[in-house]
């Protein structure tokens, strides 16, 4: 069953087409890796998927409902967790605590917004930081701080954009195993340039070039795209 759909999004600024006539299906459990080359349209279609983009035309529905006229909350409260590209934290306040604000969401009993923060927290390896400011974490601890926040909130889909930028070769290993450790429970979708990170977790891959849909297929098979290797792998920087 797919649990999020996307069917001809377009999305057009001061007249010029960002993302063109796209189409995606992901299933439910499906690791789905979104990669393409600078100004490819990426987080302009992942601001349409999540609520924050309203599109030109087009739709898009989640978990068997219509939801193009959504708001981001309403998307969130209906199992969205969303992660940006430029961290979002709240600096001022404790790690557990941007945490707990994002359990908040979805939770309202204390002692189950505790067990949230910490589980989420001892999967990203920072609950023995958890009363540190999180401003004074550095740039990588605030992608994984922000990677918590998201699943606290038990999200069905867990939008998780750039998440490994600024992470250490043993951040992205572990990482890489929250991924596999999530896989067939939740739904993600990963925008990320690390080709490596994405050949490793993805189950399947959609590669954006020029706003459109270029490939779409199995990781193997998308590395071994001729088209691919000429838009994107083999063109230098493969950043958002």
């Amino acid at each position: 069953m797919s649990l999020l759909s996307a069917k001809g999004l377009n999305k057009r600024f001061n007249g010029l087409a960002a993302v063109e006539d796209v189409s995606l299906s992901i299933p439910e459990g499906q690791v789905r890796a979104l990669i393409g080359p600078n100004g490819a349209g990426k987080t302009t279609l992942v601001g349409m998927l999540s609520g924050r983009i309203a599109p030109s035309s087009g739709a898009v529905s989640f978990n068997g409902q219509d939801v193009t006229a959504w708001p981001a909350h309403k998307r969130i409260a209906a199992g969205m967790g969303y992660t940006f590209q430029i961290t979002s934290v709240f600096p001022y306040l404790s790690v557990r605590e941007n945490v707990a604000l994002a359990a908040r969401r979805k939770l309202s009993d204390k002692r189950r917004v505790n067990e949230a923060v910490n589980a989420a927290l001892d999967r990203v390896a920072l609950l023995d930081r958890r009363s540190e400011e999180a401003g004074d974490l550095s740039y990588g601890h605030q992608r994984l701080l922000e990677i918590a926040m998201g699943l606290a909130q038990s999200p069905k889909l867990l939008i998780l954009d750039e998440p490994t930028q600024g992470l250490t070769d043993g951040e992205v290993a572990a990482f890489n195993a929250l991924i596999d450790e999530l896989r067939g429970n939740t739904t993600v979708l990963l925008i990320e340039h690390n080709m490596d990170v994405v050949m490793q977790v993805a189950d399947f891959v959609t590669v954006l070039d020029a706003g459109k849909v270029l490939f779409e297929g199995a990781p193997d098979n998308v590395k071994a795209s001729d088209v691919v290797q000429a838009a994107y792998l083999g063109g230098g920087d493969a950043a958002a």
